[in-house]
């Protein structure tokens, strides 16, 4: 399934919602017709866990396109916001987990040049997360350097403690978009928290692909423009700790539970890797994208 979370009006609730040819299904209220309890958060969604997914999926299909008078609406009409608009933690970020962003970082940040022998971890808080569509807030008093990572997330279905690469795949719920914004210049003796977690630094969307759809995480090309000029395009193959690592790394410390948001990393092509070097100011435009997921558009605009 392509979940959203969705507005139907600017004053409406936020709701879920599975995009079927061009069209929201609201969920709660596909349910409600059908004789099963479908929530309306992506949140409580997850926490059903998988059967979940197959009964909306099997319900869904069994329609056949034709869907109960009252449940739908054209994707067009609505507003999507972030699929999960206010994940419960941190979300878990990567970094320097493409070869080549690992070089140029070195020359550019004072990373090393030395390919990373554990996955390096950071965390983007809660209050960082915004919609397709929604700005990017730069801070002329904070920031002169705004730059730029297309990612991949993984959204987790179940707890997942000290779990092995073989069975990770398993707790993934699914993927989406996510664009890691970054002030460069904000890092602060060597910590990436507030260069990277602060408002609206965390775009996310514009769907959720169900795990079942994509059970390959590792063959997704992605891509990144300012202002229409590609500055990013890699391939999830190239990650050097791949999806399934990341999820048995950090769940032998920190327990993974359903709903964290774990960001996969940047292949390279950042503006701090320029030469010359480059960020982004207000008026300025990303849009970024994965295979089989979607894409995300942004305004950069000045912060009040």
């Amino acid at each position: 399934m392509r979940l959203v979370t969705y507005r139907a009006t600017v004053e409406a609730e936020a709701r879920l919602g599975a995009v079927v040819d061009g069209i929201i299904v609201d969920l709660e209220r596909f349910g409600q017709v059908k004789g099963v309890p479908f929530p309306a958060s992506m949140l409580e969604f997850i926490d059903l866990g998988p059967q979940a997914v197959a009964i909306a999926t099997r319900l869904l299909a069994e329609c056949d396109g034709l869907f109960p008078i009252g449940t739908t609406i054209p994707l067009g009409n609505a507003r999507l916001l972030a699929p999960i608009p206010r994940p419960r933690k941190n979300i878990f970020g990567i970094g320097l987990n493409y070869t080549e962003h690992v070089a140029e970082s070195a020359k550019s940040l004072d990373t090393s040049p030395e390919l990373p022998r554990q996955p390096v971890i950071f965390s983007k808080p809660p209050t960082s997360v915004i919609g397709p569509d929604e700005p990017i807030l730069h801070n002329k008093a904070i920031t002169q350097q705004l730059d730029w990572e297309v990612e991949l997330a993984a959204i987790m279905g179940t707890t997942a403690k000290g779990v092995t690469r073989e069975n990770a795949l398993s707790h993934v719920f699914g993927y989406t978009v996510l664009i890691d914004m970054s002030a460069r210049d904000c890092r602060r003796a060597g910590q990436w928290i507030y260069s990277k977690g602060q408002d609206s630094f965390a775009p996310m969307g514009p769907v959720v692909v169900t795990a079942d759809e994509m059970p390959d995480p590792q063959s997704l090309d992605l891509w990144l423009t300012v202002n229409g000029v590609e500055k990013q395009r890699s391939n999830t193959a190239f990650m050097l700790f791949k999806v399934d690592e990341l999820i048995a790394d950090i769940s032998q410390g920190i327990t993974l539970e359903p709903g964290d948001i774990i960001a996969t990393g940047t292949p390279a092509g950042v503006g701090a890797g320029m030469d010359p070097q480059e960020w982004v100011w207000p008026g300025d435009v990303i849009v970024a994208g994965v295979d089989g997921i979607g894409t995300l558009r942004h305004p950069v605009v000045a912060a009040a």
